[in-house]
């Protein structure tokens, strides 16, 4: 894990975006984006199968966004990844962090090939937040 680079995402004027947030309070998808709105940052939950989670508008993809995110944290099959990080190169959106189990190997070289920060094998919870928090 690369600290500095793991700070630089997790710096606290940061909007950030959750593609995969999920209303299912045993998921990943939910416990981040609680996570890190209870941080205290700005953060819009991405999710094609529903409207609205915890109150807050919930939208169907980046680009439906009302303003660019700094950080997008993916939390899907990693063939979604690959298509969110060609979606953030077209967006001009410079650091994608991806969960564990939603990288691939494509999505990575996408990433460094496009000069897009990345963030992976790395639990966005456990080894990011969390150490910011303590």
């Amino acid at each position: 894990m690369n600290k500095n680079l793991v700070e630089e995402f997790l710096r606290n004027k940061n909007i950030f975006a959750i593609a995969g947030v999920s209303r299912d309070k045993r998921k990943y998808g939910y416990k981040i984006y609680i996570s890190i709105k209870k941080a205290g940052y700005k953060v819009y939950p991405i999710n094609p199968n529903t409207n609205e989670i915890l109150g807050d508008r919930c939208y169907h993809s980046i680009k439906d966004l009302p303003e660019k995110p700094d950080v997008v944290v993916t939390v899907v099959p990693p063939k979604i990844t690959e298509q969110i990080v060609k979606q953030c190169k077209i967006l001009k959106i410079g650091k994608i962090w991806m969960q564990p189990g939603s990288e691939s190997e494509k999505s990575i070289n996408f990433c460094k090939l496009n000069n897009i920060k990345v963030v992976h094998d790395t639990c966005f919870i456990v080894n990011g937040l969390k150490e910011e928090l303590d």
